[in-house]
């Protein structure tokens, strides 16, 4: 039995990445949306100190999924999630950077260069 999403604005927002994907002609935004369309078991679920790991300054971070507050962010970096705890936003501007969602950056970086996927 396959199972379908039921939230229309993270369909709508699968629809928007794919044709993103098939105009621009990049693999990155077709990969997201295969990531948003998982289970809700299997969506990513990202905290401060993974990005703080795997990310250097000023850099662009996606995360399919959501941004929870635990741990330190020391550098500036412009996170890109489909949802943020509201620690995690405080935490993201104390340290200077930028919490975006998937469909601002859409119309910001179009091509999805230099953007890394964390999960």
């Amino acid at each position: 039995m396959k199972l379908t999403k039921t939230n229309p604005k993270l369909i709508e927002l699968i629809d928007t990445l794919k044709e993103k994907s098939y105009h621009e002609e990049v693999a990155i935004w077709k990969d997201v949306a295969k990531r948003l369309q998982r289970s809700t078991r299997r969506k990513a679920e990202v905290n401060i100190s993974k990005i703080n790991r795997y990310s250097s300054p000023d850099e662009t971070v996606l995360i399919p999924g959501k941004i929870l507050g635990s741990g330190e962010l020391d550098h500036k970096v412009k996170v890109v999630a489909l949802g943020f705890s509201k620690r995690a936003e405080e935490k993201i501007a104390a340290a200077g950077g930028e919490c975006l969602n998937i469909s601002q950056i859409l119309d910001e970086n179009p091509k999805g260069n230099k953007i890394r996927i964390i999960e």
